[in-house]
């Protein structure tokens, strides 16, 4: 399918405007449009700009559309891809701030955002699958996921400190695989 400004745009703006309940829900949606529709990424790689996105500072959603528009048609495709990703959003909170008043007291409205809610715990569902599946294939990687989810369930060291030191730990591993390979190889 032809990458041009206007398909990429169109495309985050249609993962846009189902984007209910923030960047953790993307995944699914990204790897229907991108990965089996449209077939313009693999799922390892819209798992890494994922990745990327969630230890950047930023809106996750808007930091996946950058990396994976960027990797389709450089910053052309970064700026189309952006763009598509937050104007739902934008368009949404300022038609949303103009009738909030009057909608709020409305039972079916409430409803309604009841089962938008449901909505959003099936696709954070779905993106911890996705993810869970991509990240932890060994017992190393299973070990340090236990690490950490223990160190922020204790809640004494910071977020972002786990994140660092998890990233540490992931390069020392790799480097450590590589020499043992790179050994095994000479042998």
């Amino acid at each position: 399918m032809n990458k041009n400004f206007y398909t990429i745009f169109k495309t985050f703006f249609k993962v846009g405007t189902m984007l209910l309940g923030g960047g953790y829900v993307i995944l699914p949606l990204l790897t229907s449009e991108l990965v089996e529709k449209k077939k313009w990424i693999t799922s390892d790689e819209l798992c890494e700009y994922y990745a990327l996105s969630t230890a950047l500072p930023g809106i996750i959603a808007a930091n996946t559309a950058i990396f994976t528009g960027r990797k389709l048609l450089g910053t052309k495709g970064a700026i189309a891809a952006v763009t598509g990703m937050v104007l739902p959003a934008f368009i949404s909170i300022i038609l949303l701030a103009y009738l909030f008043s009057a909608l709020v007291s409305i039972p079916t409205v409430q409803n309604i955002f009841w089962g938008v809610g449901i909505g959003v715990i099936v696709l954070l569902f779905l993106a911890v699958k996705e993810m869970w599946t991509k990240s932890v294939t060994d017992k190393f990687t299973l070990a340090i996921y236990l690490v950490c989810l223990i160190a922020a369930l204790c809640g004494k060291i910071p977020l972002p400190l786990i994140i660092i030191a998890s990233i540490v730990v992931g390069i020392f591993w790799q480097k450590y695989e590589d020499n043992k390979k790179i050994k095994e190889d000479c042998e």
